[in-house]
């Protein structure tokens, strides 16, 4: 048996393993612009349009280990791209085409956080 259809109704929050959680506040809050909702010496959350990202500090050795990838959708993956060069964050390579469907073309540029944990900054570009 499976949930039905609707039972679903989107993504509330992700959890970000982090070792540092001021640092990381710094880096998703101070550098990424995403507003700080909540902060202690354990954990933050920072909310990512409706999204909250919980910023945390693995409380079992079972749960420290690296986190999935997040694609943050951004309008101009150039100027973004620009912004997190200017800031210092460690880039895994620039802006790069990686498929084209639908009529747009969807552009990918990836960075580390202070963590190691690899992100991605995402577009989707009408094709001419």
């Amino acid at each position: 048996m499976s949930l039905s259809s609707d039972s679903i109704l989107g993504i509330s929050q992700l959890s970000v393993r982090v070792s540092d959680v001021e640092r990381a506040v710094r880096f998703y809050n101070g550098v990424l612009g995403l507003p700080l909702l909540f902060s202690q010496s354990n954990m933050a959350l920072v909310d990512c349009q409706g999204i909250r990202l919980l910023l945390g500090i693995p409380e079992k050795p079972e749960f420290d280990h690296p986190g999935s990838t997040i694609y943050f959708k951004v309008a101009d993956i150039e100027e973004a791209y620009r912004t997190l060069e200017t800031a210092k964050v460690e880039l895994a390579g620039k802006p790069h085409k990686v498929a084209e469907f639908n009529g747009y073309a969807v552009w990918m540029a990836f960075f580390y956080d202070p963590d190691r944990n690899l992100h991605a900054l995402t577009s989707e570009v009408p094709v001419n």
